[in-house]
């Protein structure tokens, strides 16, 4: 299914008590990174996903994958293996995903947002426990992180 994401990321200064907060566990690798096609395991759900050109809004394409067939992928992956715990976080209308990364990022924290219309993505208001945002810089995408590219 093809879809626009449009979305704002953030570094993160303080973490939020993330006690009662429902989380995934992600791993994924990236087979190109330009253009963007990666394979990620979301729990026990796999997809091949390929990003368009952008950095507040881009195309994204998503194919569900057997285990198997991400298993044989991901070792066709270039660079890093990122994994992380992603926390949802309710925020007014929206949902936080709140990436903590596993090494060799370890230590780094990204809040992602995402929006249904640019219009709506310029306008929000972020919560004081946010930091810098990086919408615009490309390095902290995964795709980046993924080659060693260091934020």
């Amino acid at each position: 299914m093809t879809t626009m994401e449009i979305e704002r990321k953030f570094k993160v200064s303080a973490i939020p008590t993330l006690d009662s907060c429902i989380y995934r566990l992600l791993e994924q690798g990236y087979l190109s990174t330009d253009p963007v096609v990666r394979v990620r395991r979301e729990d026990g759900r796999f997809y091949l996903t390929y990003k368009g050109q952008g950095l507040l809004a881009r195309e994204e394409y998503n194919l569900p994958l057997t285990e198997e067939a991400y298993r044989h992928l991901l070792q066709k992956a270039d660079g890093i293996i990122i994994r992380k715990r992603r926390y949802l976080l309710p925020y007014r209308n929206h949902t936080i995903e709140l990436d903590i990364f596993e090494k060799p990022y370890e230590g780094l924290v990204i809040a992602e947002v995402e929006f249904p219309t640019e219009e709506e993505a310029i306008s929000f208001q972020p919560p004081s426990w946010f930091g810098e945002e990086v919408t615009y810089d490309s390095r902290y995408h995964n795709s980046a992180l993924s080659q060693g590219l260091s934020p």
